[in-house]
């Protein structure tokens, strides 16, 4: 299986990056699309890079966040015939702690190619698009929230979805923020390898020492491998890599790893 990065925090090449994320992922089956970043850099980016987004066959969006789904409406204008698969509650409002949108533009809801889940959906031998529903550990939500109807609850990330791909002997889950946490994933999903960023970056590496430590043992004691990026933080990635060693690598825009 091949990942392209297309768009992500960082760089370390000549292309231009946005917090955000969108990941070219080409398998035996598929070529696939997973989540589409806040602009059309993505697409930018893929053009430099010589992905043709029309040979995209099926796409993913993780979460109804403006960092993951804002170019969805590029991409469905490049791409004429794949899918995007989405939880159904993706066009909520959704708000940050200082109570500013980060949601999705909802006049794109209802486009006939976006296709609406609420639970685990198997798509093939290969793809299955996952929910996470029992979780070991709470979540911190940094003040984060929901509208529904006149009032604003507590963000429980019901809209957050995870990529299963079976190919060969392996299992690998793509993850936008894992914003229910990685422990819980760990524990909630059997993979051999993961993808995707952990929302740590609004920890204190000495404050929340002992939180990044708990996580470091889980995923150690996983033996899977981890490729990490966007929300990840790069200090807090830094804390992870050095307890960690060789199983924990960042992955940046531009960048094209072979798993």
């Amino acid at each position: 299986m091949k990942v392209t990065v297309l768009s992500e925090n960082t760089t370390q090449c000549d292309l231009r990056s946005e917090h955000g994320l969108s990941l070219f992922i080409e398998t035996e089956k598929h070529k696939i699309l997973f989540d589409f970043g806040q602009s059309d850099l993505f697409a930018e980016n893929a053009e430099k890079l010589g992905v043709d987004l029309s040979t995209v066959d099926i796409a993913f969006l993780s979460h109804g966040h403006y960092d993951h789904g804002t170019g969805l409406e590029t991409f469905l204008e490049l791409n004429k015939h794949a899918n995007v698969y989405m939880n159904e509650l993706v066009f909520e409002p959704h708000y940050n702690g200082r109570n500013e949108y980060i949601g999705l533009d909802a006049t794109m809801d209802g486009h006939p190619r976006l296709i609406k889940v609420r639970e685990d959906t198997v798509i093939d031998k290969e793809l299955s698009f996952l929910t996470l529903k029992d979780l070991r550990k709470p979540i911190d939500t940094f003040g984060q929230k929901v509208k529904r109807g006149k009032y604003m609850e507590k963000e429980k990330f019901e809209h957050e979805m995870y990529l299963k791909i079976r190919e060969g002997y392996k299992t690998y889950i793509v993850s936008g923020c894992t914003h229910k946490g990685i422990v819980n994933l760990v524990y909630g999903l059997s993979f051999n390898c993961f993808i995707g960023g952990f929302h740590f970056m609004k920890y204190d590496v000495l404050w929340d020492e002992e939180l990044l430590l708990d996580a470091v043992r889980v995923l150690k004691d996983s033996g899977a491998d981890y490729y990490t990026c966007h929300c990840t933080g790069q200090e807090q990635f830094q804390f992870l890599k050095d307890n960690m060693g060789p199983k924990l690598q960042y992955i940046s825009t531009g960048m094209t790893i072979k798993v």
